[in-house]
């Protein structure tokens, strides 16, 4: 029983993304018949067209397809209000409307601020919120805050921010999205080291090798060339995406599956990344930028060539780095994560590779064996793979490596749950498990301002690499030098 208003409710990430997914809710009966909608825009636009044109975004979006019953019981519930975000009095008409369906329809005054808008608004629309009184609900209820990323753009603006929104609402109602901890896998990675025997006890630097994180698109900038720019691969990915994976991968189980246990244990793991800064720069790190090339037998333009971007740009489109979790579980593994645009394969995936077995006597035909690999994969297909090695068949020395390939999206494909349908849930429940609170995102941005201090976007100092590749060469230079090498599995 809640409002949930949306502010951009007129952008594609409404149309695309969060009505589609409240329209998954109501084919389940996962959301009230007490839950209204409240669109919030600045474009003008007739309310009954806005909801026609919902309705075809719902419908080719959702994994469910077009139930027309559904439909009709949630659009009766969505209302299209436009009017400028830096308006006041627009606040006060919002909030007199809704305190009046509130009584009328006998709800409980709990609601939910969405903001689907850019980030240069999240300050000013929180604090008209506050203004006009709309942060503050009857007791019983809630008022809570939903803000997409990215959550500032350096430690000093994402501090800013989180001061401003602090000032109208606690930090027990903020959430902060982070869509990849939505994703069925990131929040498997739980699931797969702690629910198995054959793994946690294993998960440790006595037995782990190192730890790759790869995160690797096939898309350009896709029309986002000035906001890239501005931004790059560092801040883009690194920041938020990358450094939950991390957390997850490498956190102490948690005392229980409640959020802040869960989030207490990632804070420390993101606190114990040493840092990197200095003379180990260039030892540790690679960023590169795509040049022209072919990605799926097309010709593709250079990041230079993209709408938006600067001739002369040096903003980093690949980042490759060595990180290290500085604690008494992980000192000493190397974490290797990259990241890249224009590369040649949509791969999102976390490989963890095992020492290789300590030769024993008696066991010398069998040197040298392949290492075993457990490798979660987010993207495009998510599932589990596994390396190991076996005798061949019809000898008595010879060691092969097999595999066991699990595809869970195969399986489940119509049953899991789309990101945001997860994350709408979990904010309407008041579980924040899958959100990034504050003292992560501060610990995130304290490295990534570490490394962008300490190096200069210089032409000299970065990599260029032919769109369709797997990034620059440097950066299999990065593992190869210690003996290792990305997997591509």
């Amino acid at each position: 029983m809640c409002l949930i208003v949306l502010f951009g409710g007129s952008g594609d990430l409404s149309r695309k993304k969060l009505m589609p997914s409240l329209y998954n809710l109501q084919c389940q009966g996962k959301l009230s018949e007490d839950c209204h909608v409240f669109a919030i825009g600045r474009r003008e636009r007739n309310e009954k067209e806005y909801i026609k044109a919902l309705k075809e975004g719902a419908f080719s979006n959702s994994r469910l397809g077009g139930d027309e019953r559904a439909w009709k019981s949630l659009s009766s519930r969505i209302y299209y209000r436009n009017f400028d975000f830096g308006d006041g009095a627009a606040y006060e008409r919002l909030e007199a409307e809704m305190s009046k369906l509130e009584n009328e329809k006998g709800l409980s005054g709990s609601r939910i601020y969405y903001m689907a808008v850019s980030p240069d608004y999240f300050t000013l629309i929180t604090d008209s919120i506050g203004k006009a009184g709309m942060n503050k609900g009857a007791k019983g209820s809630y008022r809570r805050l939903v803000i997409e990323k990215p959550f500032g753009r350096s430690l000093e603006s994402a501090r800013l921010l989180n001061c401003e929104i602090s000032r109208v609402f606690p930090e027990k109602d903020i959430y902060r999205i982070d869509h990849y901890l939505a994703k069925e896998m990131i929040q498997n990675i739980m699931g797969i080291r702690f629910s198995n025997a054959i793994f946690e006890p294993l998960w440790s630097r006595d037995n782990i090798d190192n730890i790759q994180i790869s995160v690797c698109e096939k898309d350009g900038v896709q029309g986002r060339g000035g906001y890239y720019d501005g931004a790059g691969a560092l801040r883009d990915m690194v920041q938020n995406h990358i450094m939950q994976m991390i957390s997850l991968i490498c956190m102490e189980p948690p005392i229980s599956l409640e959020a802040d246990e869960i989030r207490d244990e990632k804070v420390k793991v993101i606190k114990h990344i040493e840092k990197i800064k200095g003379g180990n720069l260039k030892e540790r790190m690679v960023l590169g930028q795509y040049s022209a090339g072919n990605v799926d037998g097309g010709d593709v333009a250079g990041y230079r060539d993209e709408e938006g971007v600067p001739s002369d740009s040096a903003t980093e489109t690949f980042a490759a780095l060595k990180l290290e979790v500085a604690n008494r579980r992980w000192k000493g593994v190397p974490v290797y994560i990259r990241t890249g645009k224009r590369m040649s394969r949509k791969l999102a995936q976390i490989v963890v590779q095992f020492k290789t077995f300590c030769q024993i006597h008696g066991f010398e035909p069998y040197k040298e064996p392949m290492p075993n690999l457990l490798v979660i994969r987010v993207q495009p297909k998510d599932g589990v793979f596994f390396q190991f090695n076996m005798k061949k068949p019809g000898s008595t020395e010879e060691i092969v490596t097999q595999q066991m390939d699990y595809c869970r999206s195969c399986e489940y494909s119509e049953n899991t749950p789309q990101a945001y349908e997860r994350l709408f849930e979990d904010v309407i429940k008041g579980d924040a498990s899958l959100f990034t609170r504050w003292d992560e995102i501060e610990g995130s941005w304290k490295i990534i301002d570490e490394i962008l201090s300490g190096c200069t976007r210089e032409e000299q100092n970065m990599q260029f690499y032919e769109a369709g590749s797997m990034g620059p060469d440097e950066s299999e230079e990065l593992l190869q030098r210690e003996g290792r090498r990305w997997w591509n599995i």
